[in-house]
């Protein structure tokens, strides 16, 4: 079975092949969204971004990207600035499989000064 580290968490728990980041890390008592996002988001629709993951190591081994996740990083502002200069790890944990071992950040913080953000 695939094991997902939270880094942020310090927590590893062992999932199913094929199972949904945002379901697996709620079921481990990860914090999976921000502030008022708590309460309102869009129950794991793909439509909010607020449930943004980083995937720091095994970005391979997880589910590629639909069409679906790539719209909404562009329609929805912030979700497009907060992707900048983390295009291929930013995912959004309701729209990604767990496929393998995997390390993620559970709300990354902004990357303001970043050598992509002003370029």
């Amino acid at each position: 079975m695939p094991k997902v580290k939270f880094v942020k968490e310090k927590k590893e728990v062992e999932v199913p092949n094929g199972a949904n980041l945002r379901q697996e890390a709620r079921k481990a008592g990860v914090d999976v969204y921000p502030g008022i996002h708590k309460v309102l988001n869009c129950q794991g629709n793909g439509m909010c971004c607020s449930c943004r993951m980083n995937i720091k190591e095994g970005s391979d081994r997880v589910s590629k990207q639909g069409l679906w996740e790539k719209m909404w990083f562009y329609l929805n502002p912030i979700a497009f600035f907060a992707r900048i200069g983390q295009e291929d790890n930013l995912r959004l944990s309701c729209q990604t499989t767990i496929h393998g071992d995997v390390e993620v950040e559970s709300q990354p913080e902004f990357n303001w000064h970043g050598d992509k953000f002003w370029a």
